[in-house]
C-alpha cells in the first residue's frame, strides 16, 4: 500500500506542477488536476487534504532538489570540480522538473506568498552556506575576487532558464523539446563562462 501511495502522489505531484505552472494558484482548480493525472477527483484530497497543501507539496518537490544541488560543496574542496558539478545539477532540476521550477519562479515573481517560512529559512541558509565557500576559495586564491551572492545569482539565473523560459528556447532553436544533448550543451557552455570567467583554478596537487 505504501509503494501505491507514494507512486499515486509522484502522479499527482507531477500533474499539479503542471497546472499550477500554467493557470497559477488562484485559477487552478482541483478537478483539473485530477483530470491530468487520471485519477478521482476525491483522491486529491484523500492524499494531500487540500489545494494548498497540494501546492506545498509541488514546492516541496522543486525546492528539495535545490537544496541537494548544493552538495558538490560539500562534496569537492576544488572549486573546478564543486562548480562543474553544481552547474550541471541546477540544469538537471530544469530538465526533470520544468513545471515545478514555473510554479517556484511564480511564486518568487510574486513575493513567495505561499512559500512556507521553513522552506524560505532552508534556502537562505543554503545561500549563506555557498557564499561562505565562495569567498574562502577566493581567499585562497583559487577564484577571482567576484561578489559571491551575485555570482550564484547569475548560475541561478543560466541554469534555471532551461525550465521557467523553456518556450522561449525551444522557438528560438526550432525544436519542439529539449534533448540531451542541449542540456549537455549547455552545462558545457556555462560552465566555460563560470570558470573562465571567474578564473577559476583547480587545487594544486
Amino acid at each position: 500500500m505504501s509503494r501505491i501511495r507514494a507512486k499515486n502522489e509522484e502522479v499527482i505531484i507531477r500533474a499539479a506542477s503542471r497546472v499550477f505552472a500554467e493557470h497559477g494558484y488562484a485559477a487552478t482548480k482541483t478537478a483539473a488536476i485530477a483530470q491530468l493525472a487520471e485519477l478521482p477527483k476525491p483522491n486529491i484530497y484523500y492524499y494531500f487534504g487540500s489545494k494548498e497543501k497540494l501546492y506545498r507539496a509541488v514546492l516541496e518537490s522543486i525546492t528539495e532538489p535545490l537544496l541537494a544541488a548544493s552538495d558538490p560543496f560539500i562534496q569537492h574542496q576544488d572549486p573546478v570540480l564543486a562548480l562543474t558539478a553544481y552547474i550541471k545539477s541546477k540544469l538537471m532540476i530544469s530538465k526533470h522538473y520544468p513545471y515545478a521550477s514555473k510554479v517556484f519562479a511564480s511564486e518568487i515573481m510574486h513575493g513567495a506568498p505561499h512559500l512556507p517560512q521553513d522552506i524560505i529559512e532552508r534556502l537562505s541558509e543554503q545561500t549563506r552556506t555557498l557564499s561562505a565557500k565562495l569567498n574562502d576559495w577566493m581567499n585562497q586564491g583559487l577564484l577571482e575576487a567576484v561578489d559571491a551572492q551575485h555570482l550564484l545569482f547569475a548560475i541561478w539565473a543560466s541554469t534555471q532558464t532551461y525550465a521557467d523560459f523553456n518556450w522561449q528556447i525551444t522557438m528560438t532553436l526550432g525544436k519542439e523539446e529539449l534533448d540531451d544533448h542541449d542540456f549537455e550543451l549547455a552545462a558545457q557552455q556555462i560552465t566555460q563562462l563560470v570558470l573562465g570567467g571567474c578564473q577559476v583554478q583547480a587545487l594544486p596537487d
